[in-house]
């Protein structure tokens, strides 16, 4: 699968996927990370890529022609590519839209800088758009990286155990159960007992319970999502 990303500063990008899960996916060939800069298509001679905005108001705007020539190019090297952009007005990202990514052969992601891009470049080449949160970044780069490390979990192979992905918070609307590594004791506190006897099925049920009341604790919006599902099933 290949992840394309069109920003300004690569360099912020770049040194994520240089380790751990991601560096070894890239070695296998499960992965291609490619950039692309729009400074590199302006027409100005001076390479700007932003101005003032229409209308007034603080700040300056990424100007269409850039990116314009930069996503036409884009789209003849592939047309299948699947072009993300990212912004704080739109609805939010979630696991399943990481794991309907996933299925695509080719992800851009547009990150916008300064006051953001030219709506008119949003609405002729976005095919989704996404935020990751009710709050401002300086910049899409942040977005585009939490979108894509979400989605390349989810392309086969990624992880050294696919089960990792059956267990994980958001697979249904309870929260993961919390875990624990050896020892069974550090600084006089101890890990359940139940998941010291071997009884799988008793784990199984503890686990549930636990990842019950995590939910209530942290997201009681869920449980209350999950127990609806479940009435609604009977």
């Amino acid at each position: 699968m290949t992840f394309t990303f069109v920003t300004l500063f690569s360099n912020l990008i770049e040194g994520y996927f240089g380790d751990s899960i991601l560096k070894r996916a890239i070695e296998k060939g499960l992965l291609d990370i490619e950039y692309l800069n729009p400074r590199d298509y302006s027409k100005n001679k001076h390479l700007k890529v932003d101005d003032t905005a229409v209308g007034g108001g603080a700040g300056m705007v990424m100007n269409p022609q850039p990116l314009y020539d930069c996503l036409e190019d884009l789209q003849k090297k592939d047309e299948d590519v699947h072009i993300v952009f990212l912004t704080p007005v739109a609805k939010p990202f979630t696991q399943n839209d990481a794991k309907r990514l996933a299925k695509k052969s080719h992800v851009a992601f547009v990150s916008g800088r300064y006051e953001g891009i030219d709506e008119r470049v949003i609405e002729k080449y976005a095919d989704e758009v996404f935020s990751i949160g009710d709050y401002i970044l300086t910049g899409g780069e942040l977005a585009s990286m939490v979108i894509c490390d979400a989605t390349a979990r989810n392309v086969e192979g990624v992880l050294g155990n696919s089960e990792s992905l059956e267990v994980e918070s958001f697979e249904t609307e309870l929260l993961e159960a919390p875990s624990f590594s050896k020892p069974q004791t550090y600084e006089q506190i101890s890990v359940p007992s139940e998941y010291l006897k071997g009884n799988h099925s008793k784990i199984r049920s503890l686990k549930f319970a636990l990842s019950e009341a995590k939910t209530k604790f942290f997201r009681p919006e869920q449980l209350l999502k999950h127990k609806t599902r479940k009435s609604y099933e009977k």
